[in-house]
């Protein structure tokens, strides 16, 4: 897998220019005299050091999504297992990684550090686990680089496990790579370049000279050249030499240890003289900068940016030319970054005063320094399978510090002044006056921190940091993953939450606050902004869920001893949303409301959950989206009806009722009443139909428009993924489109519905691989629905289900399993089909002159062995058959027999002869899917009737289908994706969701387990997967009849307390 960060943004004119141009001024390299043999003696004793790291991000977090990938690592300190590679690699967030040598062997490796800024950082490992392989680790040796440096790189490049590419140090002062506008990306560096072409995987990989020793750290590349880029080694050599004196060898738990950073929140870049002459550099400081530095200076470092709230901001402004910077000892002349970091990272809480040129004016400045892990995330809520965390420097920012002390004010103010540095006598002076107002304690607060606002004791979520990415500031509420609840509402990743509820969000703890008062199935607003349109807020309405389809809200906090994420409920026991099942009230069988709900009340609430899953203005679809063979009449040409919608697509404010509707036609108003009438003779062509309903923005409408044809068949193929699609259908079909946004019913003109107008999705398939999903609209014809419906109200045989409030018995509908499609009489001629069949069909319908044929039968339905694809059903129990209803008609007369075996007599014409079938037929209740296990993020269930459909289950069992996977969960990493039956697991047959819950349950935290699928396309495979009941626990989803929602229950997990 090509690992997302090595892939570049298009370089700036400046930067290109630099590249074609730099005439590097290092000092000179003495000629190389390393031979072959050299070579092959060092690359002897650093390929066993490298490793392959296979790394599983479990959660979208910061700068990183979720996913799988490889990578590469080598061992810098054998005795304490201690491995370095890229940060990018180690993760921001949770992590799960293993490493393989070059002898195979494979052992789990836990993140000790990642720096917050550079692009490196170190996994640990039990030196004890490799018995197999003799290694040392690879000595670092940045002083070694230097411009024309025959140089190795090795490592896992483009997934292979071991790859040796050679170059030579071209560059020692590239500018740090920009990957991407809304990941990670380095600053404050420089970087090395060579052309050694390397690719995906190759992260991490040790840069190497004839003497074996690593000169720099590989980190990316340039997709479009064999530029590739590598980060110097001074800083990683500190951070290591500081992780070494932590302990002398390797044990289970690693003590926490601290790696003093710290920053300015401003970001420099390193320009050339001319360029700061240009900037307002005067010659004499130019002089002084240059007798000062080393021999061949080519240039300072310019301010680029300064992050609104930080310690630079309003004394940094980007254009200023750093001269000097001061540490503990006096003023010095500065102009590489490695200087600046020391000076920083050992001035961490404390005063440095820098000397600048702004416009050819000398300016002096005190600045606080901060310490770069305060703002650093080191926690997230999960919710509803979002992932949301305060915004980190990488990515955002918070508000104006006099917004965010507000808060504070009231309840701990003397300890939100206190956190961010302020004296114990200012504290004191500030609050001992009790009847000061709020804005004069504000006030107060502001000359304080002008004075000293960037204490090392600021609390996280106190500063007033802003992204450097987005230019927010940090400590916002930011939504690294929307998951379900918020992706359905329209929040999309990256956003910022403001509000929720009503209430201002400032910090996750008021978010969190808020989440813990609302109850499921609640419709709250919501406001975010996002740094694609950051000076507008966007509303949204966001509906809690009313099931238990995901865990009660969690918070993780970062371990720093185990590496580990751990999870602890964010929410009190008594929220509503906290797990604890609440009880819903059911109304006994006999109580009914005579209050029945209005259809303009159902199709209020049917558009509101279509705009809550609209994405752009797009309604989202999970029903079948595959591809329409003919949706027009005879080529006969419709009119364009253009529907004024929302700017966004989103639902606001609650439909009013009636009144809202008072410029529409008279006949909306009589059609929105209390009760639904149903009309049902069935409409012929040229029939003249209302179509009323509900727009976007929960206006009534009616419009008026021709039947052209009442029977069309609906034929939609298959798509790339199977899901549900509507077969053995005839729709409706009008002379104007009205757009796939716009549906309702279909209404004479007394107001009586004769058709639901609704939505279908298809999937448009463009040659090779590509497709689009494409939505459209047909008429429903009421007879469809009120077979049903009559069998509901009047009483069934099947199991009850709550609906509004009151439990009924669900219909057991009798099906013939089989999909069908018409053909032409003219055609069917053509096959063979004898006259007298062809006038009988014609008689029995003289409109539609058509036949059905078998497209194909569902696997495991009783038709299965019978029927064959491309026959044609001429008749049941003597009775021509012409339609889809033909045949639920017959399907349906079987339950009013008393004494009947559930099969029907088939005449069927295949291969120019006529036969006679006995036919069984199936009954289904209508219920689908009612559980779910999840297993190492696999979502396994019964096979849906879409996958039945296709035709085939597997012979050794059917009963457990993979039909998702989750991102960054054990079968993403091993490969175990949708399209799967799972047979066997550990050898143990899993014939049905019950024997794979039991065979699962046995297994323990970090076993490997070895499973044997069959894929849909009948291939067999065996592999393993290492279980993780850490991040991935195993839990089930159950539909509850009695109260119409869905229960989970975990089956296994791992106490976060026996985790080491």
């Amino acid at each position: 897998m090509g690992d997302p960060m090595e892939r570049l943004n298009s370089d700036t004119l400046e930067s290109s220019v630099k590249e074609e141009l730099c005439m590097e001024i290092d000092p000179s390299f003495n000629e190389n005299i390393a031979t072959a043999e050299d070579w092959r003696k060092a690359l002897s004793k650093v390929v066993p050091a490298v490793v392959v790291l296979r790394t599983t991000a479990c959660r979208a977090f910061d700068t990183e999504s979720a996913g799988a990938s490889y990578a590469t690592g080598f061992v810098v300190d054998k005795r304490r297992g201690i491995i370095l590679t890229n940060r990018h690699v180690v993760k921001p967030g949770p992590v799960v990684a293993e490493a393989m040598f070059v002898n195979r062997e494979e052992i789990p490796v836990y993140p000790i550090y990642r720096d917050p800024v550079h692009d490196f950082g170190f996994f640990q490992y039990d030196p004890s686990a490799i018995q197999f392989l003799s290694y040392e680790g690879i000595p670092l040796a940045p002083e070694a680089a230097c411009v024309g440096l025959e140089i190795r790189v090795v490592g896992n490049d483009s997934g292979e496990k071991v790859s040796i590419l050679a170059g030579t140090l071209a560059r020692l002062d590239r500018d740090a790579p920009h990957y991407k506008k809304d990941g990670y990306n380095d600053f404050n560096t420089f970087y090395m370049q060579a052309a050694s072409g390397t690719k995906g995987g190759s992260s991490g990989s040790p840069v190497i000279d004839w003497q074996g020793r690593a000169v720099a750290l590989n980190a990316g590349s340039k997709s479009s050249s064999a530029s590739a880029f590598f980060l110097p080694l001074e800083r990683v050599v500190r951070a290591l030499n500081i992780l070494q004196e932590g302990r002398d060898s390797f044990k289970n738990k690693w003590e926490a240890v601290t790696i003093p950073r710290g920053t300015l929140q401003a970001t420099f870049l390193h320009k050339g003289f001319d360029e700061t002459r240009r900037l307002g550099l005067r010659s004499e400081t130019e002089q002084l900068v240059r007798h000062a530095s080393p021999l061949g200076e080519t240039g300072m470092l310019v301010v680029d940016s300064v992050v609104p709230g930080g310690p630079a901001h309003n004394h940094l402004e980007p254009g200023d030319v750093l001269v000097r910077m001061n540490g503990e000892a006096k003023l010095r002349v500065l102009t590489q970054f490695l200087k600046m970091e020391i000076l920083l990272d050992g001035s961490v809480g404390q005063n440095v005063e820098l000397q600048i040129e702004r416009g050819g004016t000398p300016i002096n400045v005190n600045l606080m320094v901060q310490d770069l892990h305060l703002i650093t995330p080191d926690h997230f809520l999960e919710v509803s399978g979002a992932v949301i965390h305060p915004l980190s420097y990488q990515q955002d920012s918070v508000e104006w510090i006099s917004t965010t002390l507000k808060m504070y004010t009231c309840k701990s103010a003397w300890n939100a002044i206190w956190c961010v540095g302020l004296t114990k006598e200012r504290n004191q002076r500030i609050f001992q006056a009790k009847m000061r107002t709020e804005g004069q304690v504000m006030k107060e607060i502001e000359e304080c921190l002008k004075v000293k606002a960037w204490g090392r004791k600021g609390k996280r979520n106190l500063s007033s940091w802003v992204a450097r990415n987005f230019r927010f500031h940090c400590g916002l509420v930011y939504v690294s993953e929307p998951g379900y609840m918020l992706f359905r509402a329209g929040v999309p990743r990256h956003a910022i939450i403001k509000k929720f509820a009503g209430e201002e969000i400032l910090r996750l703890e008021d978010l969190i606050s808020v989440l813990s008062k609302v109850s499921r199935r609640a419709r709250v607003p919501l406001e975010y902004i996002s740094y694609t349109d950051r000076h507008r807020r966007k509303s949204v309405l966001v509906t809690i869920d009313g099931h238990e389809w995901y865990a009660p809200p969690q918070i993780y906090t970062r371990d720093a001893c185990s590496g580990l994420w751990t999870a602890k409920p964010a929410l009190p026991s008594d929220s509503p949303l906290s797990g604890v099942n609440h009880d819903q009230q059911i109304l006994p069988n006999h109580q009914i409301s005579t209050d029945e709900p209005s259809l303009a009340k159902n199709l209020r609430q049917e558009i509101i959950q279509n705009s809550a899953h609209s994405n752009n203005g797009v309604t989202s679809m999970e029903i079948g989206k595959e591809h329409v063979a003919d949706e027009s009449d005879g080529g006969t040409k419709k009119r364009r009806v253009k529907e004024d919608l929302s700017a966004d697509g989103m639902v606001i404010a609650d439909y009013q009722g009636p009144a809202a509707a008072a410029d529409n036609a008279s006949l909306a108003d009589r059609v929105i009443e209390p009760t639904l009438v149903m009309f049902e003779p069935a409409l012929r062509r040229g029939d003249s139909v209302y179509l009323v309903g509900l727009s976007r923005s929960l206006q009534a409408t009616s419009r008026k428009s021709i039947v052209t044809n009442p029977c069309a068949a609906l034929n939609i193929g298959s798509a790339d993924c199977p899901r549900y699609r509507a077969t053995n259908m005839e729709v409706i079909e009008l002379d104007t489109d009205f757009g796939s946004a716009f549906s309702g019913v279909l209404a004479d003109e007394h107001g009586r519905v004769q058709a639901l107008w609704g939505s279908f999705s298809t999937q448009l398939k463009y040659g090779g691989s590509s497709s689009e999903d494409h939505q459209f609209v047909r008429g429903i014809p009421i007879y469809t629905i009120s077979q049903v419906l009559d069998k509901i109200i009047s009483g069934a045989n099947g199991l009850p289900l709550l609906i509004n409030g009151i439990k009924r018995p669900m219909p057991l509908i009798r099906i013939l399993e089989v999909e069908l499609y018409p053909t032409l009489l003219s055609k069917a001629r053509s096959f063979g089909l004898s006259d007298n069949w062809i006038q009988a069909l014609v008689k029995k319908d003289p409109v539609r002159r058509q036949v059905l044929r078998v497209k194909g039968c569902l696997a495991g339905s009783k038709a299965e062995k019978l029927l064959e694809q491309g026959d044609m059903v001429l008749a049941i129990n003597k009775v021509p058959i012409t339609c889809f209803r033909d045949i639920e008609d017959a399907c349906q007369a079987l339950d009013q027999c008393i004494e009947n075996d559930g099969t029907l007599k088939m005449t069927i014409f295949r291969q120019g002869g006529e036969i006679e079938l006995v036919v069984g037929t199936d009954l289904r209740d209508g219920n689908g899917t009612t559980r779910v296990v999840n297993w190492c993020g696999s979502i396994v269930q019964d096979p849906h009737p879409a996958v039945r459909a296709l035709g085939f289950l597997p012979e050794e069992g059917h009963g457990v289908y993979v039909a998702r996977w989750c991102h960054g969960s054990p079968v993403h990493r091993y490969g175990l994706y949708a399209l799967q039956w799972i047979v066997e697991v550990n050898g143990k047959p899993t014939p049905d969701l019950d024997a794979f819950v039991d065979a699962t349950k046995e297994l323990e935290h970090g076993d490997f387990v070895r499973v044997r699928t069959v894929h849909l396309n009948g291939k067999p495979r065996v592999f393993t997967l290492k279980q993780d009941l850490h991040y991935w626990p195993t839990w089930e989803v159950r539909f509850d009849l009695e109260t119409a929602t869905w229960r989970r229950k975990t089956i296994k997990a791992l106490d976060s307390t026996t985790i080491v």
